[in-house]
């Protein structure tokens, strides 16, 4: 591909042939040299301002391109807030399928009925599961007041100081947000 000056040069030259061919006295650049010149200039100058338009257009790219990926990542974790709210009015009914399945008697734990709120109960965890809800149980762990929520003491452990002894109500997790901390007791 041929740049404008070479462009300019070899019409110059044309027309330098082509006034020979009339009888007109040859030169070897029919044009003046000083608009030679300022066609140099302005050919420099609009590569310049080509440059700086390509530059710009690849930094708007490139901020279009973050911002979309900063509204995808911002979508994402409002659908994760709003499935969390979601999913922690559930908690407590959940948490109630658990103590009501925990003290069934035993003459009746064979019992059709018993059997059916239990495949509920499964399909609750399921259903948290399936969606990025998990459950933990944070015994053996040291406290953390951003997961757990101390609700008593132990004095009758032998357990270090600060880790949790018994969990009284699970936590729940979404992704790496607490949905709910777990309610533990901590040796003292």
């Amino acid at each position: 591909m041929k740049t404008a000056a070479e462009n300019v040069d070899q019409e110059a030259q044309q027309a330098a042939e082509a006034g020979a061919e009339n009888g007109a006295p040859t030169t070897q650049s029919a044009a003046p040299a000083g608009d030679v010149a300022a066609l140099q200039a302005q050919l420099t100058e609009a590569q310049q301002k080509a440059g700086e338009y390509l530059e710009g257009w690849q930094r708007a790219r490139a901020e279009f391109a973050n911002y979309k990926k900063r509204v995808e990542r911002e979508l994402g974790e409002s659908h994760q807030m709003s499935m969390g709210t979601a999913f922690k009015s559930l908690l407590p009914i959940i948490d109630d399928f658990d103590r009501a399945l925990t003290s069934v008697p035993e003459e009746i734990k064979d019992n059709p009925w018993v059997s059916g709120v239990s495949m509920v109960q499964r399909k609750l965890y399921k259903m948290l599961e399936d969606n990025g809800v998990v459950a933990f149980d944070p015994v053996g762990e040291m406290f953390d007041p951003t997961r757990h929520e101390a609700i008593g003491t132990d004095p009758d452990t032998d357990a270090p100081s600060g880790q949790v002894t018994v969990t009284m109500q699970r936590g729940y997790l979404i992704g790496d947000r607490v949905l709910r901390p777990a309610l533990v007791r901590v040796a003292p």
